[in-house]
């Protein structure tokens, strides 16, 4: 029992620390906090995704070319031009290790705006002694805690805990589920109530609405990372600057339709 609690907490608190701190915060800027705050955000993304850590820049960087270019040739990570999701994402790692290691050359308007910290991004990031310690903590728990062999079997998730949930959301996000709106891409809502992701596979909302810090449009849609946000607000720890939501029926399809309505 205890593995499985900190299987599923691990993979929970890392998919929200990349949901709220490298997606709604580094890549979109949906909130501001202090500097102060920030650097306790950052740190912490850091110890809860542990050897799965992803710098905030290469990914705002990865994330706003996946926005301009959404499934076609120059998306960084589009299902639809690579026959499984292993190749998808060897391709993506390969553009993300550039962007981190300052090799890249993105356009201009995809840099800025992202919390840069050379001690967590550059220096724990890329060491092998900070990896190797991660490794070795979440095999000793296992070691002290597993009560069957096949529970084992969960530790490559740990290890590569951020690698993982990217592919689940890149992967599917674009190729299975509903879509509430027309758009030229393919994304999709994966999950009408969206805890595995904690609301990133809502992607067919998020890419019609890109500032939306809700990934819920319609009333049965349950975004938890927004959840989370909204408390944060109420305390002051953040504040919501964007003031776009996502909002189901679009106004025009709801006067498309309500004229019809009136029509018969």
């Amino acid at each position: 029992m205890a593995v499985l609690i900190f299987f599923v907490s691990h993979w929970l608190l890392c998919v929200f620390f990349q949901s709220f701190f490298q997606h709604r915060y580094a890549a979109h800027r949906m909130y501001t906090m202090g500097p102060k705050t920030e650097r306790v955000m950052h740190l912490l993304t850091y110890l809860v995704q542990g050897s799965s850590y992803l710098s905030p820049k290469a990914y705002a960087i990865l994330h706003r070319e996946h926005h301009a270019f959404s499934d076609t040739e120059k998306d960084p990570h589009s299902p639809h031009f690579f026959k499984d999701v292993a190749r998808m994402m060897w391709h993506t790692k390969a553009r993300y290790d550039d962007y981190a290691a300052g090799r890249g050359q993105p356009e201009a308007r995809f840099l800025g705006g992202y919390p840069e910290w050379p001690l967590v991004d550059t220096t724990l990031r890329t060491s092998w002694l900070a990896s190797l310690g991660w490794v070795t903590f979440y095999s000793a728990f296992y070691v002290a805690f597993a009560t069957s062999p096949w529970q084992f079997l969960l530790l490559p998730l740990h290890f590569l805990m951020g690698p993982v949930h990217g592919a689940i959301v890149n992967w599917c996000g674009h190729k299975y589920g509903y879509r509430n709106f027309a758009s030229t891409d393919k994304s999709r809502n994966s999950l009408p109530m969206d805890f595995l992701c904690m609301g990133e596979l809502f992607q067919n909302n998020h890419h019609k609405y890109g500032s939306s810090p809700n990934f819920a449009a319609r009333k049965f849609e349950l975004d938890p990372t927004w959840q989370v946000m909204r408390v944060l607000a109420l305390l002051r720890i953040i504040r919501i600057t964007t003031p776009q939501r996502a909002v189901w029926p679009e106004a025009r399809e709801a006067a498309r339709t309500g004229g019809a309505a009136r029509a018969a």
